[in-house]
């Protein structure tokens, strides 16, 4: 029987979450990118932050991080150029809790807004 799958701690749920390309592929099966892929991406291409310490920030192991992460950056590169639509949902994750230490986007999005955080079985 396999191990059952760790759950990702993610930031928050993104903002948007449909995207169609104009040109083109609308006859193509949608591409679904998971909510850990998109805060893999997030965190390492918009952050900055490498697969250490993307992988501390996600409460998993760094190879995880990264099968994560490649199977993301496929998924983008085939919307890219292929075209068609993107849909970002599911997966296996978690909601950060309000004013988790050293998640400073959970904390602004959290308490800006005042949104509280709490936790998700990943159902979008």
């Amino acid at each position: 029987m396999p191990r059952p799958c760790k759950r990702r701690r993610v930031c928050a749920l993104p903002e948007r979450r449909h995207f169609c390309s104009v040109e083109g592929g609308a006859c193509q099966e949608p591409i679904r990118l998971t909510v850990d892929e998109f805060e893999s991406i997030r965190l390492m291409d918009l952050e900055g932050l490498n697969q250490a310490d993307c992988a501390q920030q996600m409460e998993v192991s760094r190879a995880t991080v990264q099968a994560i992460y490649g199977t993301a950056r496929t998924k983008v590169a085939r919307f890219l150029t292929l075209g068609g639509s993107l849909t970002i949902g599911g997966g296996e994750f978690i909601l950060c809790p309000s004013g988790n230490p050293g998640c400073g986007h959970c904390y602004r999005h959290c308490h800006k807004g005042g949104n509280s955080c709490e936790k998700d079985r990943g159902d979008l």
